[in-house]
C-alpha cells in the first residue's frame, strides 16, 4: 500500500499535520514502540518532508518512498532505512533550500523507529552469501610466504616480475573473486618454483673465488669520451641519482664482470671510494641536492642479459648502503646476496638530480673559469672533470669474493630440510615436514600419498636422490594447497576451524604464513577461544612482521599503492624526484598508523592531530622548523604541529594522501572530494548519470574552479552528487598536487594575476568552514561515527578478503560500540575486528 493511502489510515485525521499530530506520533513512538506507532512516525515525516521530491513521479536521486513501509520486509527496504537514517542524522535531507524543515525531535523520533525496525530484522534475513571465496595468495603474500619457507629474501630473483598485475577491487588487492588464476599465471608459478629451488638449493658447491678490478671502468654514452680522456677508464664515477630522465652516470658497473657471479650466494664486496667536490663553489641549485649531507653509495644487482647495464632494471633492490668519505679514498665493505649471473652495480642515492642538465648549466654559467682551448659547451664534461668542481663519487678499485660458506649450511637448506640439511635416508620425512609448513595445515593421506608418489617417480627415472627431493619441493610449491588459502573447515559449517583461522589471522596481520606458536594453538584447538585469539592477535601485532599489515592496509585503504602512478611534471616538481618524496610520503602515513596501533591511540587522530612523523625531506616540503635541524641520518622523527595546525594535522594534511588524490598536474575538488567521501567517510559515491556534462576547462584564469563547478551543479543531473562531493574537495584546495601548502593558484598563461585559493565550504547538512583547519574540525565533530565505521569495514574487508554486505552491518555497529567504550583506540579496533564473527566465519 502506498504511503499516501497509509497516512490517512494510520493518523487520527488526514488534516492532522500540525503540532498536535507531531506530538501524538512522537509521544506514541517514545512511549510504546508498536508497529502502528512506528508507521505513524514514518508516514508523518515522509508525508511532510520527503514525498514532494521522492514520490513515484519525482524520484529525485532515483529514490521513491511511496512504497517504503514498516515492518521492513526486504533487504532493499533495509538498505533504504539505512540511507534515510544517514541522511536525516547528517541533516542532508530535507535539503537546506526546502522551506519545511523538521525539528530535532522529529528527526530523533524517525531515526529511533527506523533503528528499532532494523534491529527487529536481525535474523529475519539470511546473508546474501557474503563469505570469503577460496582465494589464492596475492603476489605480495606469495613472496612473503616464500621468504618464510626458505629463510632468505627472494626479491633478488624477481619471481613475480612477469606475473599478471593484480586486479584490485575498491583498492583492495586480496579480494577472493578478483584474484584470478589464469593459465598464464599457472605457468609462471611453475617457472618461479623452478628458478627458486634450483638457484637456492640446486647450486653446485664451490670454493670462494676472488676478483680485483683496478682498470677498464668503462662507462657509456656521454661519459665514454670524457672518461677515456681524463680518467683513462681507471676510475668509475657516479654523477647523479638513479632513474633520472637522461641517465648519464646514475649506475656504475664493472665492465670486466658483466658475466656476473658464478653461483647464487653471499659475496663480500669492497669498494675504494671518495666523495668529490661536495664543497663545490657552483650554485647548489644546479644539482637539486643538499650538500650538507654526506654522499651515499649503495649496491644493487645488475644483469647484462636483462637490459642496458647502465640503465634502471626491473630487479634492483638495494643490497647495502654506506657513507662515502670526503677527504681521501677509503675502503667501504658490503656483504650482499647475489644470484648467479648478477653483477654488482653502484648507485648514488642522494646524488644530483640530473647530470646532463647540471653539465649544460655549468658550461653556460661558469664558461669563463675554463681554459678556452679545451672548453666545449653543451653536454661536454671533460674540461669540467679536469679543471672544475663537478660533484661525484669516484671509485678506484673494487674487490669481490664469494660465494661465502655459511657455517651449518645455508639458510635455505636448513629452512627446507631442517638442521643438518638433506638426508637421503630421511628424504620423504623431510619432504612431508616441509609440505606441512607450506600447506599451513596437517597433511591428509592424499597429500602424503602424492608426495611419496612424485618422489618415487623421480627416483625411478634415475634422478639423483637430492634432485628427486628438489623436484618434489617444486611440486609442493605448485600445489593448490600452497597457492590457495584453501579451507579444511567442512562446507556446511560457517565458523572456521582452528587451522583455517590461524592462516586467516597470519595473512591478515603478517601477509605470510602462521609461525610455530600459532600452529600449536591451532593444533590444540585453543585458537578458536576468544581470549586466546585476542592474545595471539596482540602478539602478532607486536611482531615486526606486522609491518606487512601496516603497509598493505594503507596501500589499500588510502590507495597509497597508486602513489607515483600519476607523477607530476619534472620541471615544476624537481624536489619530488630529486629527493624521492613518494617514499617519504608513504613512510609518514605508515609511522603515524604504527604509532596509533602500538599505543592504542584514538583513531580520531587520523582526522585531526597535533603531531606527525617527518624526515628532513618532508620537513622541508611542509615548511616545518625541523627542516633546519634534521639530518638524513636522523630518519623520521615525531614532530609537533601545534604551531602549524592551520596547515597540517591528520591524514588530510599528509603529502601522500594529497598527492594520490590529485592527478599529478593539477588538483580537482571533485577528485579529492570523491577520495574523502570513499576513503575517509567510507561512503560509496553515487553512480553518475548516463550523460554527464563536462566540467569546462579554463586555462585563461577567467573563472575559478569553484565557479566552474557551481555552473556544473546547475545541471539537475549533476547537482545531487556534486553537492556532497565538491565541498569535501574544496576543503583541500590549499594544497597543490604534491601536498605543498599554497594560498594562490598557479599563474595563468596570460598577464592576469594568480587567483587566491578559497578552501571554504558547506556540507549539505549545513556545517560550514572557512579554511582547512575548520574543515578538519567539522569532520571530527560531525562525522566521527561515519569515519570509524568506514575504517572498521575497510579492516574487515582487508582481513577477510571479501567486501561486506548489508547483513554485516549489525556486527559493525557492535564493534563500533565496543571500540568507543575503549576511547576509540586503534589496537582495540583491530582486536575487535579479528575477534568478530565476520572474521572467524567463512
Amino acid at each position: 500500500m502506498r504511503i499516501s493511502r497509509k497516512i490517512g489510515r494510520l493518523l487520527p485525521t488526514r488534516a492532522a499535520t500540525g503540532a498536535a499530530a507531531v506530538s501524538l506520533t512522537l509521544g506514541t513512538a517514545f512511549a510504546e514502540p508498536t508497529e502502528s506507532a512506528r508507521e505513524a512516525v514514518l508516514f508523518e515525516f515522509t508525508g511532510k518532508y520527503c514525498l514532494e521530491c521522492h514520490d513515484a513521479n519525482a524520484q529525485k536521486g532515483d529514490r521513491s518512498f511511496e512504497e517504503f513501509e514498516l515492518p521492513l520486509g526486504t533487504l532493499d527496504a533495509l538498505i533504504t532505512a539505512d540511507e534515510i537514517i544517514d541522511q536525516v542524522t547528517l541533516k542532508e535531507m530535507p535539503p537546506k533550500k526546502s522551506k519545511a524543515q523538521p525539528s530535532d525531535d522529529e528527526r530523533l523520533a524517525l531515526v529511533r523507529v527506523l533503528r528499532e525496525s532494523i534491529d527487529d530484522t536481525r535474523g529475519k534475513f539470511e546473508s546474501t552469501g557474503g563469505r570469503t571465496v577460496m582465494r589464492r595468495l596475492s603476489n605480495r603474500e606469495y613472496e612473503n610466504t616464500l621468504v618464510t619457507l626458505f629463510g632468505r629474501r627472494v626479491d633478488t630473483l624477481g619471481l613475480t616480475l612477469d606475473f599478471p598485475k593484480e586486479n584490485t577491487s575498491r583498492n583492495m588487492d586480496n579480494i577472493g573473486d578478483k584474484l584470478v588464476t589464469s593459465g598464464f599465471l599457472l605457468d609462471q608459478y611453475f617457472h618461479a618454483a623452478q628458478r627458486l629451488v634450483e638457484a637456492r638449493l640446486g647450486k653446485a658447491a664451490m670454493e670462494p673465488k676472488s676478483w680485483h678490478f683496478t682498470k677498464n671502468f668503462r662507462q657509456y654514452e656521454e661519459l665514454t669520451g670524457a672518461h677515456e680522456a681524463v680518467f683513462h677508464n681507471e676510475f668509475l664515477a657516479l654523477y647523479e641519482q638513479p632513474n633520472t630522465d637522461t641517465r648519464q652516470g646514475g649506475y656504475g658497473h664493472i665492465e670486466d664482470f658483466l658475466e656476473g657471479v658464478p653461483e647464487s650466494g653471499l659475496y663480500d664486496i669492497e669498494v675504494n671510494a671518495q666523495a668529490m667536490h661536495r664543497d663545490t663553489h657552483y650554485d647548489s641549485a644546479i644539482f637539486g641536492i643538499d650538500f650538507s649531507e654526506p654522499f651515499q653509495l649503495a649496491v644493487v644487482p645488475g644483469d647484462a642479459t636483462r637490459g642496458h647495464i647502465h640503465y634502471p632494471q626491473s630487479i634492483e633492490p638495494i643490497l647495502g648502503r654506506a657513507i662515502v668519505p670526503d677527504e681521501k679514498p677509503e675502503w667501504l665493505k658490503f656483504r650482499v646476496w647475489l644470484e648467479a649471473g648478477q653483477t654488482p652495480r653502484f648507485i648514488f642515492p642522494n646524488g644530483p638530480y640530473e647530470s646532463r642538465a647540471s653539465v649544460i648549466t655549468i658550461n653556460q654559467r661558469y664558461k669563463k673559469e675554463f681554459d678556452p682551448k679545451t672548453f666545449k659547451d653543451g653536454v661536454s664534461r671533460a674540461h669540467i672533470l679536469r679543471e672544475g668542481e663537478l660533484p661525484h663519487i669516484k671509485i678506484g678499485e673494487i674487490k669481490v669474493r664469494g660465494p661465502l660458506p655459511e657455517p651449518g649450511g645455508s639458510k635455505e637448506e636448513i629452512a627446507v630440510f631442517g638442521a643438518g640439511g638433506f638426508r637421503e635416508d630421511k628424504a620423504v620425512e623431510q619432504l612431508l615436514a616441509f609440505a606441512g609448513r607450506a600447506y599451513r595445515r596437517p597433511l591428509t593421506d592424499d597429500d602424503r600419498g602424492l608426495i611419496r608418489k612424485i618422489h618415487a617417480k623421480r627416483l625411478a627415472e634415475k634422478a639423483p636422490p637430492r634432485q628427486a627431493a628438489l623436484d618434489t619441493v617444486k611440486m609442493i610449491l605448485c600445489s593448490p594447497s600452497f597457492l590457495y588459502l584453501s579451507e579444511i573447515t567442512p562446507e556446511e559449517e560457517r565458523r572456521l576451524h582452528p587451522f583455517d583461522l590461524a592462516s586467516r589471522l597470519s595473512y591478515a596481520l603478517w601477509a605470510g604464513p602462521p609461525d610455530e606458536q600459532l600452529m600449536e594453538d591451532a593444533q590444540s584447538g585453543s585458537l578458536i577461544e576468544r581470549e586466546q585469539l585476542e592474545k595471539q592477535t596482540r602478539r602478532l601485532l607486536a611482531d615486526e612482521r606486522s609491518e606487512e599489515f601496516v603497509n598493505a592496509f594503507l596501500d589499500s585503504w588510502l590507495n597509497l599503492r597508486e602513489l607515483g602512478a600519476a607523477p607530476p611534471p619534472r620541471p615544476s616538481n624537481r624536489d619530488y624526484y630529486a629527493e624521492d618524496l613518494p617514499a617519504s610520503m608513504k613512510q609518514e602515513a605508515r609511522l603515524f598508523f604504527r604509532h596509533l596501533l602500538d599505543e592504542n591511540g584514538p583513531v580520531t587522530d587520523f582526522i585531526d592531530a597535533d603531531y606527525t612523523y617527518v624526515d628532513k625531506k618532508l620537513a622541508k616540503l611542509y615548511g616545518l622548523p625541523e627542516k633546519d635541524s634534521l639530518r638524513l641520518a636522523d630518519g623520521f622523527q615525531r614532530v609537533s604541529l601545534e604551531k602549524n595546525r592551520n596547515q597540517r594535522g591528520g591524514l588530510l594534511g599528509m603529502a601522500g594522501v594529497l598527492t594520490v588524490s590529485a592527478n599529478g598536474v593539477e588538483t580537482s575538488p571533485v577528485t579529492r572530494g570523491v577520495w574523502v567521501l570513499e576513503n575517509i567517510l567510507g561512503t560509496d559515491r553515487p553512480p553518475p548519470p548516463s550523460v554527464v556534462p563536462a566540467i569546462e576547462n579554463d586555462v585563461t584564469g577567467a573563472t575559478t574552479i569553484r565557479q566552474r563547478l557551481a555552473r556544473h551543479r546547475e545541471d539537475k543531473n549533476c547537482h545531487e552528487c556534486h553537492r556532497k562531493i565538491d565541498p569535501l574537495g574544496f576543503g583541500l584546495e590549499t594544497f597543490d598536487p604534491v601536498g605543498r601548502w599554497r594560498s594562490l593558484y598557479p599563474k595563468p598563461k596570460n598577464d592576469k594575476p594568480a587567483q587566491k585559493v578559497d578552501a571554504s565550504g558547506e556540507l549539505p547538512s549545513g556545517e560550514t568552514w572557512a579554511d582547512f583547519a575548520g574543515f578538519r574540525k567539522v569532520l571530527r565533530d560531525t562525522r566521527e561515527d561515519l569515519f570509524v565505521k568506514g575504517l572498521i569495514r575497510s579492516l574487515l574487508t582487508h582481513a577477510t578478503g571479501r567486501h561486506l554486505e548489508r547483513f554485516d552491518d549489525y556486527e559493525v555497529e557492535e564493534i563500533l560500540a565496543r571500540v568507543k567504550a575503549d576511547h576509540l583506540g586503534l589496537q582495540t579496533l583491530v582486536v575487535e575486528v579479528i575477534g568478530s564473527e565476520i572474521f572467524r566465519s567463512r
